[in-house]
């Protein structure tokens, strides 16, 4: 048995990283400056967004854009609810109602036409979510949020280097449109915490910088800087949600790491989608019928708990007595009884979703797993499911 627990996920952070967030330390500006704005630059480059606002998380990013497009209460929003809480979250601080659409379990993604069901006259958006790393099919939800006058937010928490019929995640798609991407240590770039918006509708950009900054016409760094003017206007309570430069330090370098950091990942998926081909007791990913490229942001087979007589939670035991770690993503929402109170959705009311939930597990990926690593996890699945 391996000697030394294997996480689930652990973030790669060079010292060239820790060099850059020293240098901030030193410079005297901690908070949003100009590290951070090198950071948004650098990422709208890389996604090719017009605009790439930084915020200081994901959930801080959803919340912005959903305000920026003036969802409140009476308001609906359709989404998935395999997903973080966040994303849900992030709908209820406006006021506004979430609304579940059931998933393909082959996909994990939200299915376009259970969006159009769950249309009602008080829907004002829908958030897709690219679960795993598999983009959704946009084109049919772009076609049916355009026909019934809807904004769409892209969840890219997963999805960071991912693609859609030849455009990055990310890229601009139009008015109305926004992507959300997370830098939590376990994603696929970090900056410990943080997340930054995209779009290339400017008058939500111009929304979101004021948002993000207590409604505040400029930042500090537009403040206290040399060239900078101590005046400012507030035009509409806002939230302090802003990026440090701290964090936009580690950024910029992961930034420089993120095409190696992905290929890394891709590498592990592959091994394990070899290796564990045929395995009974355990049901691989499938690709989606679309043309896209997977970020790998995680690997997750389901546990066929029919054949194995045990649960997926058992599953996850033994692998941890193995010295491997595991990691669940997600329960259903609706199974949640915060979620069930505000939805009126409980077991039984989306299928796929409940299947998925009852089975799903997350494997060991990250970029500095050795091959070692990998055939480690791969040795303890074999184990568990009886087939050394």
């Amino acid at each position: 048995m391996r000697k030394e627990f294997l996480p689930f996920a652990k973030p790669s952070i060079s010292e060239e990283a820790i060099s850059d967030i020293a240098d901030s330390i030193r410079s005297g500006w901690l908070a949003m400056g100009p590290k951070t704005i090198q950071f948004e630059e650098n990422f709208a480059k890389y996604t090719g967004a017009s605009y790439a606002l930084s915020v200081n998380s994901a959930t801080a990013g959803l919340h912005c854009a959903l305000m920026a497009l003036g969802v409140g209460p009476g308001d609906e929003v359709v989404t998935t609810p395999m997903t973080f809480a966040a994303t849900v979250n992030a709908i209820l601080f406006t006021g506004a109602k979430p609304v579940f659409a059931d998933i393909d379990r082959n996909t994990l993604d939200i299915v376009p036409e259970n969006i159009e069901r769950a249309i009602t006259k008080a829907t004002k958006a829908v958030i897709p979510v690219h679960f795993a790393g598999t983009p959704c099919d946009m084109d049919k939800i772009e076609a049916i949020a355009a026909a019934h006058g809807l904004a769409v937010i892209e969840d890219a928490a997963h999805a960071l280097g991912a693609s859609y019929k030849g455009r990055r995640i990310g890229a601009d798609r139009g008015a109305r449109h926004l992507s959300v991407f997370s830098f939590h240590p376990t994603k696929n770039i970090t900056t410990g915490e943080g997340g930054m918006i995209c779009t290339e509708d400017e008058e939500l950009a111009e929304r979101i910088m004021v948002l993000r900054q207590n409604g505040m016409s400029k930042g500090a760094w537009n403040r206290y800087a040399a060239k900078g003017s101590a005046n400012y206007d507030i035009f509409f309570p806002g939230l302090k949600y802003t990026m440090m430069d701290i964090q936009a330090a580690i950024g910029n370098s992961q930034m420089r790491e993120l095409e190696s950091f992905n290929r890394r990942r891709a590498e592990v998926a592959g091994f394990y989608l070899r290796e564990l081909a045929g395995i009974e007791g355990l049901i691989l990913p499938q690709r989606a019928p679309w043309d896209y490229e997977h970020s790998w942001h995680i690997f997750t087979p389901f546990v066929d708990i029919d054949r194995l007589g045990f649960t997926r939670d058992e599953f996850m035991a033994r692998m941890k007595e193995r010295n491997i770690g595991t990691a669940l993503h997600y329960q259903a929402l609706h199974l949640f009884t915060c979620y069930h109170e505000v939805t009126g959705m409980g077991r039984g009311d989306l299928p796929e979703a409940e299947y998925v939930s009852d089975r799903i597990v997350s494997l060991p990926l990250f970029p500095a797993m050795t091959d070692g690593d990998a055939h480690d996890a791969v040795a303890a699945i074999k184990e568990v499911c009886g087939k050394c």
